[in-house]
Parts: C-alpha cells; sequence; structure tokens
C-alpha cells in the first residue's frame, strides 16, 4: 500500500510491538505526530515534561520488561536533550530506539533553524545512528534499528528522519519481525571444557554476577550453576536482582560500596567467575590488587569485555543463558563446605550495620522492603548515597526489580525511568528512590504522572546536601564543603502538590511508614519527602585508588581515631 514516512513510521512501530512512546512534539517531526493522532488507540503516547525525561522513561520501560522502549524529539535542542538518556541507556546496555526528526533534505548543513547533526552527535553513545533522507529507506531502516538494539549486547539506536521524509510517499509492505537469536555461534566446546576444569579444581569459586545475566534471562540457569558448584555470590549495581539477593548464596554487591564480606571473600578466591559483568572501576579498585589469588574466567556476550579492565586466564564467549546451560550439563554437584562457612563467618562478623533510633536511608530501604510485601516492588533510584542504600539495603528477589544509573551515573535519571517502568508495569508498586540534589534535576516529571496519572511514589532522602559528593569532601578533601549544601528555600512537598501530586513530609519512621502504606493505597502519585541527617553516610566504602580488601567502615575509622 502506498503511505506517507509517518505512517510507515507508526507502521513499523505497530511490527515492532510498540505500545507506548514517549515524547515531545516540534515543528520537524509534527508529521509523525499527526499519523501518532490517528492510531492513538493503538500506541499510547505520553507527553513528558522534557525530553531528557522521554529518553530516561523508554529507558526505564525497556529494563522493567525487557522490550525495547521508544522515545520520540524533533530536531535541534529537542533532539539534543535527549543525549543524556541514551547516553545512560548505552553505558547499561539498555535497548532504546530514539526517532528524531530533521529540518528538510535541502535545508541539511545550512545551519537551518533547529538543524544539528544528531546522528553525529550520538555516534559514540549508540551502537549505531541512522539519517534517513529517502523515504523509500525508511522502512528498512526501523526494522534494522530495532534489531540492532535488541540483538547480542542491547543498546540504545537513533534514527534521525528528514522532514520530508516523513511527508513524501512509497509503497509500504507488512513484515512480521524475525526472533532474535542468542549469539551462540562464538560458544566453543574447548572454551566450555576449560571452563569446567578451572571450576572443577577451584577449592574457593566465587560468582559474580552483573546486568548482563538480565539482559540474557539467564536468572534460572545462574541458580542451578550456583547450586552445583556450592559458591558464593556476588554482584554489581546492574546484576542485582539476577539472583535471589534473599539467597543463603548470595553475599552482597562488590567494590566501592559493596560489602566486607564480598570484597573480602574475592580477594581471597582461587577463582572468579564472572557473569555478564564488565568489571568496572567501582567493582575492582585497584585493578592490580583486584582477586589476586583467583584465576579468571569470564562468561561474556561482548568479545571487547574480555581482558579490557581485567586480564582473564580464561573465557567463553555468547549468550550468558546458553553458556550456563552448557556448563550445567557438564558438571557434577560439588561441596565447598569449609569455604561456605568461612564466608559466613564473614557475614556474621560484619554485617550492614545502622542506627534504629533515628530516620535514616538504610532504615527506609529496609521499611520499604518489609511493607512491599518483602520486595514486591520496581526500585528505582538516581545517583548518590540513597541509590547505595537501596542497592545494600533492599533485597533484590528477581531481575528488573531495581532500574538505576550505574556507568553513566545520571542524577534525574529516576524519576522518568519510573514512569517508564510503571507504564510497562501497571500491576506494581514502583517507587523511586531519590536524593533532594537528584530531585531537582528532573522534578518537573511530577507534572507527567500526574498528568496521566501514572501512580509512581516518590521517595526523597532530603540531607540538604549534595550527600555523595559531600561525603568525599568530608573523608577526602578535608571537610571543605564546596558547592555542596543545598540550604535554600525549596519546598519539596509545596513542589509537588503545585504540580497535582499527593505530598507529605516526614522526620521519623512511624510517619514514614503510615506515609507509605497511604501512598501505595491511594494508587496516585505521591511525593514523601523524608527529613535525614546530612553526615549520614554510605558505608562500607573503599577509598579511591585502593585495593577492596581495604574496605572499611564507620567503626574502622572510629579505631583509626582512636588510635591517634
Amino acid at each position: 500500500m502506498i503511505l506517507n514516512g509517518s505512517e510507515i513510521i507508526v507502521e513499523c512501530l505497530k511490527e515492532q510491538g510498540v505500545d507506548t512512546v514517549f515524547g515531545y512534539p516540534g515543528g520537524a517531526i509534527l508529521n509523525v505526530y499527526d499519523a501518532l493522532y490517528k492510531h492513538s488507540d493503538e500506541i499510547t503516547h505520553i507527553l513528558t515534561s522534557h525530553e531528557q525525561g522521554a529518553s530516561h522513561a523508554a529507558d526505564g520501560y525497556a529494563r522493567a520488561t525487557g522490550k525495547v522502549g521508544v522515545c520520540f524529539a524533533t530536531s535541534g535542542p529537542g533532539a539534543t536533550n535527549l543525549v543524556t538518556g541514551i547516553a545512560t541507556a548505552m553505558m547499561d546496555s539498555i535497548p532504546i530506539v530514539a526517532i528524531t526528526c530533521n529540518v528538510t533534505l535541502p535545508l541539511l548543513g545550512r545551519d537551518s533553524f533547529q538543524e544539528v547533526d544528531i546522528a553525529g552527535i550520538v555516534m559514540p553513545i549508540t551502537k549505531h545512528s541512522f539519517i534517513v533522507k529517502d523515504v523509500k529507506d525508511l522502512a528498512a531502516t526501523l526494522r534494522r534499528a530495532f534489531k540492532i538494539a535488541k540483538e547480542g549486547r542491547p543498546g540504545p539506536v537513533l534514527v534521525d528522519i528528514t522532514k520530508d521524509a516523513t511527508a513524501n510517499e512509497c509503497d509500504y509492505i507488512k513484515e512480521t519481525p524475525k526472533p532474535i537469536e542468542r549469539v551462540t555461534d562464538t560458544i566453543t566446546e574447548e572454551d566450555v571444557e576449560n571452563a569446567v576444569a578451572m571450576i572443577k579444581a577451584a577449592k574457593k569459586p566465587y560468582v559474580f554476577v552483573g546486568g548482563g545475566v538480565i539482559a540474557s534471562e539467564a536468572s534460572d540457569e545462574l541458580r542451578k550453576f550456583v547450586k552445583k558448584i556450592d559458591a558464593p555470590v556476588c554482584d554489581t549495581l546492574m546484576g542485582k536482582g539476577a539472583f535471589d539477593g534473599s539467597d543463603p548464596h548470595y553475599t552482597g554487591m562488590l567494590g566501592m560500596h559493596g560489602t566486607k564480606t564480598s570484597n573480602f571473600g574475592v580477594s581471597e578466591c582461587d577463582l572468579l567467575i564472572t557473569i555478564g559483568a564488565r568489571f568496572s572501576d567501582r567493582v575492582t579498585g585497584n585493578t592490580k590488587k583486584f582477586a589476586k589469588n583467583a584465576k579468571i574466567l569470564q562468561f561474556d556476550v561482548d568479545a571487547a569485555e574480555v581482558n579490557k579492565n581485567i586480564h582473564t586466564d580464561a573465557s567463553v564467549i555468547g549468550d550468558a543463558a546458553e553458556i550456563l546451560k552448557r556448563v550445567n550439563a557438564k558438571l557434577e554437584q560439588s561441596e565447598h563446605t569449609e569455604w561456605m562457612e568461612h564466608i559466613k563467618n564473614y557475614e556474621e562478623k560484619f554485617p550492614m550495620k545502622y542506627r534504629k533510633d533515628v530516620l535514616n536511608g538504610p532504615y527506609i530501604m529496609e521499611k520499604i522492603y518489609e511493607i512491599t510485601n518483602d520486595g514486591d516492588a520496581v526500585i528505582v533510584t538516581e545517583v548518590g548515597q540513597h541509590q547505595m542504600w537501596a542497592a545494600q539495603h533492599y533485597k533484590f528477589k528477581s531481575p528488573r526489580t531495581l532500574l538505576t544509573s550505574g556507568g553513566l551515573g545520571t542524577m534525574g535519571y529516576g524519576l522518568g525511568a519510573s514512569i517508564g517502568a510503571k507504564v510497562g508495569c501497571r500491576d506494581k508498586v514502583v517507587i523511586n528512590i531519590a536524593g533532594d540534589g537528584c530531585f531537582r534535576m528532573n522534578m518537573n516529571e511530577i507534572a507527567t504522572a500526574t498528568r496521566y496519572n501514572i501512580p509512581i511514589i516518590e521517595v526523597i532522602f532530603n540531607n540538604h546536601v549534595l550527600g555523595m559528593v559531600r561525603q568525599w569532601q568530608d573523608l577526602f578533601y578535608g571537610q571543605r564543603y564546596s558547592a555542596t549544601v543545598l540550604n535554600d528555600q525549596v519546598d519539596f512537598v509545596k513542589v509537588s502538590e503545585g504540580m497535582g501530586a499527593k505530598a507529605y513530609r516526614v522526620a521519623d519512621i512511624e510517619s514514614f511508614e503510615k506515609a507509605l502504606k497511604e501512598a501505595i493505597e491511594l494508587n496516585i502519585p505521591c511525593v514523601i519527602e523524608c527529613d535525614i541527617c546530612k553526615d549520614d553516610k554510605v558505608f562500607p566504602m573503599v577509598a579511591p585508588g585502593a585495593p577492596i580488601s581495604e574496605a572499611f567502615d564507620r567503626d574502622d575509622l572510629n579505631k583509626k581515631e582512636s588510635a591517634n
């Protein structure tokens, strides 16, 4: 059938099973919005307050559902406002397709009104970027974009389309997307046999899990693997929920704010089995001293991650679920009783401690876990101390229940992402954990939630400072609090109420419990501001440049101060 470019875009979205688009219209993309209007019963459009909110919402939708998230923006500033969200998705391997429109073909390259080379701008932060100048190329390009976003290691793709390509007509033939095949051709029998031999020979194995396990939906095979080899399990921030956080084999997060158990255990193990994790600097600390007693075995879909940050002794390249399936088939049941007891002793010796006589981040997260039926919720976070407290003190039992900006560390990510998550998971309680600094970044998205009555719950940890930066200033910069004190007159409750949300201000745990239970029951957009102490810190911690074996907490600091 003959359709114009805008109608082809909508039909291609329908082909891909897209039910929701997050975006913001403008002159260059008006044709597309006109076509979308005619299909509003098939594709829901969520008008965000800012294009960055749209990109974060598409990201949150993708993380929560496992589908590709889609966002729209117009040319120029509309397109560039997507950049932070696209980079966030790229760093965390999240599949989104960003569709932007540009000036007409004759105006390209002439510094025309609201013209920018967005395909060139995002080239380093996408799996691929396209510019479509001919309507005849449009359908094939969009289909390819969705395929690239989903296949192998997922990630964002941008498609920029000239306005005349959205208006011109050509023949459109509907196609049914082919299933995305798992990456298996790189998995060799030799590599699998070598991995199995290393695992059988290990006396003190440790399993280290990253976001790749979630992307490949490998949690079931991972659980079988862990039980078979009888080993402790730690994870990255992105790997939360890949392995049940309430399981006895689980020892907590690894790295800068990981548990002492995980940090000390990995430093002592003789084999570190790394699955779908990329050895970021926040995990490894001093790379020269990371897991120095261990052989490193890495399972990853992306060969570029092997030997990039940490030297590995062996690897298997391919889809994590398929690798684990093949390895599990060759393993017999093992017992590492002495090693597991040693790790259990660490857990008993170094529990995660916090005060229960005042309102604080860890206590709030424990209460959220309890009130959400022991973890039956999707937790979204911004970036900072609250993010680490959420990772440390909420037990994530299943994949896609923690959505957070790990690689890029994007303040302002969580509110838009929580909107996307709730749209994708209507039956789930969705709670965004924010610091007061992060809330300021994109708090205008509360208006998006209220416009569509998307019942997200925003919990603000208000310590009146930029907490994580101030923590570093306190510990490493001689308590010189440069530009981190937020002692102004902004009233978050009034601002939230002004945008149509139900808002609470609490200063004790009883008031917080009451507010959260009521917010869940009301099922409308709610904001809960929690007043906490500016001097609260995230512990344990590894100092920059130090090995993870030197993780310290408040007790260690007190001993050091007493010794001096």
